[in-house]
C-alpha cells in the first residue's frame, strides 16, 4: 500500500464526528428547552463534522480524495429518521457541489445511501445495543460495497485501490461502531441519572410519609377525643362551640401537614414564577419537622422577606434535600439553624447544624453525582440541590468541621419588580 499522499485527516474526521456526538448530548442534557427540538438539535450537530470532514479530506493517492462524511450522515438518519437525513442530504449535496462543483455521481450515491438508510432507521430505533452495533456494521459494509459497485458502473475513471478498500470499506464500519457505542453510553448515562433523580425523590417521599403519619395521627387524636366529649349530653352551647372550633383547629393542621406532602410529591410543572423565600422555606421546615422529630432535631430560624425567580417546587426540592442532609448529619438529635438575610441585591440563606460535620474530601465532593458521605445515600440530592441553585444564578457554598458541625450558605439573587409602569 502506498502511503506517500495519507495525512492526518483522518484522525481530524474522527475528531470531528466524536465531538459533535458529545456536544449534541450536553446540549440535549443541560438543556431542557432544546430537548424538545430534538431532530433540529441532531441535524445541526450532524452537519457540523459534514462539512468540516469534507473541508478537509483524506488524501488516498494523488487521483483519489476521501473523507467520512457518510458516517455523520448515516448517525443522523439512523437517530433522527428520514426528515433528518433529507436535511442532511441536502446539506452534503450543496456543500459538496459548491466545494468542487455538480457530479452526478456523487448525487446518485448518498441519494441511494439515504434511501437505505431512512428505510432501515424505523427499525433499528427498537434495536437493543448490541443489535444496533452489528447491524451499523452489515448497514455501512453493504453501502460501501453498493456504492462502489455503482461508482464503477457510472464512471470510467474510478478505480478501487488497496487505499480505497481500507478507506472507504474496512475503516468505517469500525468508525461507526465506536460512535454508535458512545451514543448509546450517553443515552443510557442520562436515562439512568434521570430515573436516579426520581428514586432519590421517592425516598425522600417515602421517609417523609413515614414521619408525616405521626404528626397527623395527633390531631386526629385530639378531633376524636373532642368527638367523644361531643356527645355529652349535658353540654352548654358555649362549651360545644369551644369543642367544634378545637375539632376544625386539628383538623386544619392535619389538612395543612397533608397538602403541602402532597404539593411536594406532585411532578414539577417547568415555569419560572416569583419564589417569596421566607414563605416556601417556611413550608419546607413545616413539611420536614415530623422527620426532624422523629430524629430528635430542634430546627430554629429566622427568615427575611425577599423575593427570587425559579421553580416552585424545583426551589423546595433543594432546601428539602439541603435541611434533610443536615437532620441526618445528627444522628443523635441536635439543633438546626436556618437564617436568611437581604445583602445589597442578594438574600444569603445559611443552613447550620452541628452534627458529624465534613471532610475536606467530602467537602470538595459535595453535589457531585453518586457520591455521598452517607452509607446508602447516592449523592444524587445534593447534586439536585446545586443544580438547582445554579439555574437560578445563584452561589452555594460550604464550610465544615469533623464533629463540630457544616454549614451551608445559598446565595439567590433577588427579585425587584419593576413598578414604573404602576
Amino acid at each position: 500500500m502506498n502511503f506517500i499522499y495519507i495525512n492526518q485527516n483522518i484522525l481530524d474526521n474522527l475528531f470531528y464526528i466524536l465531538v459533535s456526538i458529545l456536544i449534541y448530548y450536553i446540549l440535549l442534557d443541560h438543556g431542557k428547552r432544546l430537548s424538545q427540538y430534538g431532530k433540529t438539535l441532531i441535524t445541526a450537530c450532524m452537519s457540523i463534522p459534514i462539512i468540516l470532514c469534507m473541508k478537509f479530506p483524506i488524501y488516498i493517492d494523488e487521483y483519489c480524495v476521501h473523507d467520512l462524511r457518510q458516517i455523520p450522515f448515516i448517525i443522523g438518519t439512523l437517530y433522527g429518521g428520514w426528515p433528518v437525513g433529507a436535511a442532511l442530504l441536502v446539506i452534503i449535496l450543496t456543500i459538496r457541489f459548491a466545494f468542487y462543483g455538480f457530479n452526478l455521481l456523487t448525487l446518485t450515491v448518498y441519494i441511494v445511501i439515504f434511501i437505505i438508510t431512512a428505510l432501515f432507521s424505523s427499525k433499528f430505533k427498537n434495536f437493543n445495543r448490541k443489535n444496533k452495533l452489528n447491524s451499523s456494521i452489515l448497514l455501512i459494509l453493504f453501502l460501501g460495497i453498493l456504492t462502489s459497485f455503482i461508482s464503477i458502473v457510472m464512471s470510467d475513471y474510478f478505480r478501487i485501490t488497496e487505499a480505497y478498500v481500507f478507506y472507504f470499506i474496512i475503516l468505517p464500519p469500525f468508525i461507526i461502531v465506536l460512535a454508535l457505542y458512545i451514543i448509546e453510553i450517553l443515552k443510557d448515562a442520562i436515562i439512568i441519572r434521570t430515573q436516579m433523580i426520581r428514586l432519590e425523590k421517592m425516598e425522600v417521599v417515602s421517609q417523609l410519609a413515614a414521619s408525616i403519619s405521626h404528626e397527623v395521627r395527633n390531631p386526629l387524636t385530639v378531633v376524636k377525643g373532642f368527638v367523644q366529649l361531643l356527645k355529652a349530653p349535658d353540654l352548654t352551647q358555649e362549651v360545644r362551640e369551644q369543642y367544634i372550633q378545637h375539632v376544625v383547629r386539628e383538623l386544619n393542621s392535619a389538612e395543612s401537614i397533608i397538602s403541602e406532602y402532597l404539593a411536594f410529591a406532585k411532578p414539577a410543572l417547568e415555569k419560572v414564577e416569583n419564589i417569596l423565600i421566607n414563605r416556601e422555606i417556611g413550608y419546607v421546615i413545616e413539611m420536614i419537622k415530623p422527620l426532624a422529630n422523629m430524629n430528635l432535631v430542634t430546627i430554629s430560624n429566622q427568615l427575611a422577606p425577599a423575593i427570587t425567580r425559579g421553580n416552585i417546587q424545583h426551589f423546595k426540592q433543594c432546601f428539602l434535600n439541603l435541611i434533610k442532609n443536615g437532620i441526618e448529619a445528627m444522628p443523635n438529635g441536635g439543633e438546626l439553624n436556618i437564617v436568611s438575610y437581604v445583602n445589597n441585591f442578594d438574600i444569603i440563606i445559611e443552613i447550620s447544624d452541628n452534627g458529624v460535620g465534613m471532610n475536606k474530601e467530602q467537602i470538595n465532593r459535595f453535589g457531585e453525582p453518586y457520591y455521598s458521605s452517607k452509607e446508602k445515600g447516592t449523592g444524587l440530592g445534593s447534586m439536585v440541590a446545586v443544580k438547582t441553585i445554579q439555574t437560578m444564578n445563584g452561589t452555594l457554598h460550604l464550610t465544615s468541621a469533623l464533629n463540630k458541625g457544616t454549614t451551608i450558605s445559598i446565595t439567590l439573587p433577588v427579585y425587584q419588580e419593576d413598578h414604573s409602569g404602576k
